[in-house]
């Protein structure tokens, strides 16, 4: 409920600060009274700050939910959806539709986030595939999962390499992140993805939290490991490929949010899959704050200022697990 209360008073302030700055009674007029403001405040409102707060609080809340699940299904607190790189795919898909002309759709507004999708959708299908035929193990999924992301790093090299200025400067903002091209569609084609994994982590809680105790145990009280495994990967997937189709690559809030909540409520997925998406979506939320005020006039990339709270927090919790296999 804290968590939740700071996602909330995080949006707020999102939705308040910027170049135009907006008073909190002009926030509230021009959510329950839109006649009561003045058409540039109401335009300011409703067509920039809301989407892209609202998408901070989805995105926040996805990339947390699939990091989460993703800790879990791998039994690594370091696991996030970089890890089997549905992120870098992505990224080089977004990029292929920009220097290549892929089209999926065509309304080139969407055009972008549909081939990143389907690029990221792929990387799933590899790993997934790969782990039925392998047993799903966590290792083999792990191990497959850094080859495709060297494979894909190296493919958006190749892509940035071979761009005109203008291709590569493109690429170069949009894997840095960014919510300046929210809008209401994409928020909803968000907010599809996550009603379609609350429910599934709903359903299926106490079969995650049972992963927790080792493979064997799990199977011990009746579970399908390598079923659950792959469909909690299928699931955690979309939600990455979904968020980095819209907003490009944002990094450690599927690290950072987890832990987060893991600190406060524990491993009980009832508790730990909320709280995460409670935490992700505060810290995105402040750090699209943070943003798009650092510097007057200009949204410096969100995947910059993530970055930034993400290697330190990173790097504690490597030297604490370092300590605790010392002390064992």
């Amino acid at each position: 409920m804290v968590l939740t209360l700071g996602a909330l008073v995080a949006f707020t302030v999102a939705t308040v600060v910027g170049p135009i700055n907006l008073s909190w009674a002009e926030l509230w007029n021009g959510l329950f009274n839109p006649n009561g403001v003045d058409e540039t405040t109401r335009t300011v409102l409703w067509n920039l700050r809301l989407p892209a707060a609202g998408m901070a609080v989805l995105i926040g809340a996805g990339l947390s939910l699939s990091g989460a699940h993703m800790q879990t299904i791998l039994d690594n607190p370091l696991a996030e959806p970089f890890t089997l790189g549905i992120s870098a795919a992505a990224a080089f898909g977004g990029a292929a539709s920009i220097v290549l002309g892929w089209t999926v759709l065509s309304n080139p507004q969407f055009n972008l986030a549909a081939v990143a999708w389907v690029a990221a959708l792929v990387a799933v299908f590899v790993v997934a595939g790969a782990a039925v035929w392998r047993g799903a193990s966590a290792e083999s999924m792990i191990l497959l999962g850094i080859a495709l992301v060297f494979l894909f790093q190296a493919m958006l090299s190749l892509m940035q390499y071979s761009a005109t200025t203008e291709a590569l400067q493109q690429i170069v903002f949009w894997t840095m992140g960014s919510l300046q091209r929210a809008n209401w569609t994409s928020n909803a084609i968000l907010l599809g993805t996550l009603a379609i994994a609350i429910p599934f982590t709903v359903v299926n809680s106490w079969k995650l939290t049972a992963l927790r105790l080792g493979d064997d145990r799990a199977a011990a009280l009746g579970i399908n490991v390598q079923r659950l495994r792959v469909t909690t990967l299928v699931v955690a997937s979309l939600l990455a490929a979904s968020a980095v189709a819209f907003a490009g690559v944002i990094g450690f809030i599927g690290l950072v949010g987890p832990h987060v909540a893991r600190m406060l409520v524990g491993e009980d997925q009832r508790y730990f899959a909320p709280a995460s998406m409670a935490a992700g979506a505060l810290l995105l939320s402040a750090a699209h704050a943070v943003s798009i005020t650092i510097v007057p006039g200009v949204a410096v990339p969100i995947g910059i200022i993530t970055s930034l709270v993400g290697v330190p927090f990173f790097l504690i919790l490597i030297f604490a697990r370092r300590r605790t296999i010392w002390r064992s």
